[in-house]
C-alpha cells in the first residue's frame, strides 16, 4: 500500500529544517527507519537548492514523500523551469555540492517539467530492511 503526504513551505530560510523534520516525522509515523536520514539529508539540498535557485518571488516550494514496501520517492517542487545542474565546487566554495550529495546518496534522482510552470525534483530511495509497522 502506498503511503503519500505533502506540505507546502514559503520560501524562507527556516523552511528547510521545516522540511527536513516533516520528512523525519512522516517516515517515523509510516515504520520507514530505514533511509530516514539520507531521505533528510537529501531534502535539505533539495529545498536549499529551490529556495535559492527554484522560487519564483512570493512562491515557496512543495516537499511530497510517497512510500511503498520497496521504495520512498521525495520530490519538491518549485516555480522556475530552470533546471539544476551538477557541478565541481571548489575545496574553498560554501555551495555547489547538493546535487553531488544527492547522486552520492539517493538511488535515483532526476528533474521532470510541472506544470502549470516549474520543475519536479524527485529522488529515490530503496527500503534496507522492509517496514517496521
Amino acid at each position: 500500500m502506498t503511503k503519500t503526504t505533502q506540505r507546502f513551505f514559503d520560501a524562507r530560510p527556516e523552511s528547510v529544517g521545516l522540511a527536513r523534520s516533516f520528512a523525519s516525522e512522516a517516515l517515523a509515523d509510516w515504520g520507514l527507519p530505514d533511509r530516514a536520514e539520507d531521505v533528510r539529508l537529501c531534502v535539505s539540498e533539495l529545498a536549499t537548492s529551490a529556495l535559492v535557485h527554484g522560487t519564483a518571488p512570493g512562491r515557496g516550494f512543495l516537499v511530497n514523500l510517497d512510500a511503498d514496501e520497496e521504495v520512498v520517492r521525495l520530490e519538491v517542487h518549485d516555480s522556475r523551469r530552470q533546471n539544476p545542474e551538477a557541478r565541481q565546487a571548489a575545496g574553498t566554495d560554501t555551495s555547489g555540492r547538493g546535487l553531488i550529495l544527492v547522486n552520492a546518496i539517493a538511488d535515483g534522482w532526476g528533474v521532470e517539467d510541472r506544470t502549470p510552470l516549474g520543475k519536479i525534483i524527485w529522488s529515490c530511495f530503496k527500503a534496507t530492511g522492509g517496514t517496521t509497522a
